[in-house]
């Protein structure tokens, strides 16, 4: 989860397939993701509904999916099969 840009809009998601111990969801707050190595910080499921409680229903998408919502009632759910190839 990209931690440094909590409170940002749209909220974003999108899932790789799982592998070495984590869940494969990569999360963040704002338009824009960046490529930097300390952009997404590891966050445990369990504090998700600390920080983003509003995502907590999307963890349960598969491999594959993507999301983003705005918290004014949009939400946009959708399958990239770019990301079971990455």
């Amino acid at each position: 989860m990209a931690l440094s840009t909590l409170g940002q809009l749209p909220i974003n998601g999108l899932r790789h397939k799982p592998e070495n111990g984590t869940n494969g969801w990569y999360i963040w707050c704002g338009a824009e993701m960046s490529d930097a190595d300390d952009f997404f910080s590891p966050l445990h499921i369990e504090h998700i509904d600390s920080y983003l409680p509003e995502v907590a229903g999307y963890l349960d998408l598969p491999a594959g999916y993507r999301f983003q919502i705005d918290g004014n009632n949009f939400e946009d759910v959708w399958f990239d099969p770019e990301l079971l190839n990455a």
